[in-house]
């Protein structure tokens, strides 16, 4: 099964968009310039089955490009579009609150790329989402239903929706 391009979609504010392209700079740069020196010094200190430091650094310079082709990826496939108004029709960079049907609590998240909610504890659902695609348009009193991933058909409801102010 294919997916279709708009499932590659990755939506960002334009304030998150530029934070991860600073990042990636940085990464690319002096943390890439500093991991090689470490690589490079431990390598000169000789038999490298036995220092520690040279596999320490090479093992965090796998994780920093790791790293960087995960940002390279997102910033490719971004979609950057401004702070939604806040008119309560669920879409993109919005902080939703929702009921599922027969519950009495409600759930709050944030619609859009984890790397938008920055440091927050806010839950976030991808707009691309069985839930989230399904809430798109939406807006307070709206019931909607989805097809979650274990095959069950789930039905919520929109009781709040507000632009995400980060």
């Amino acid at each position: 099964m294919t997916q279709s391009p708009e499932k590659d979609v990755v939506w960002l504010t334009q304030e998150a968009y530029d934070k991860l392209k600073d990042e990636l700079e940085n990464l690319r740069g002096p943390v890439r310039e500093d991991i090689v020196a470490r690589i490079s010094a431990a390598r000169d200190e000789g038999d490298l089955k036995e220092n520690g430091g040279y596999h320490a650094a090479r093992e965090e310079q796998g994780k920093l490009e790791g790293r960087i082709r995960q940002l390279e990826d997102m910033l490719e496939r971004a979609e950057v579009g401004e702070t939604p108004k806040d008119d309560g029709v669920v879409e993109p960079g919005m902080v939703v609150e929702i009921k599922f049907a027969g519950e009495s609590e409600s759930e709050k998240f944030l619609l859009g790329a984890r790397e938008m909610a920055g440091d927050s504890d806010l839950q976030v659902y991808s707009p691309q989402s069985p839930m989230g695609s399904a809430l798109i348009g939406a807006k307070k009193g709206d019931s909607v239903s989805f097809e979650a991933p274990n095959g069950k058909t789930l039905k919520v409801e929109v009781i709040h929706a507000e632009p995400y102010s980060g």
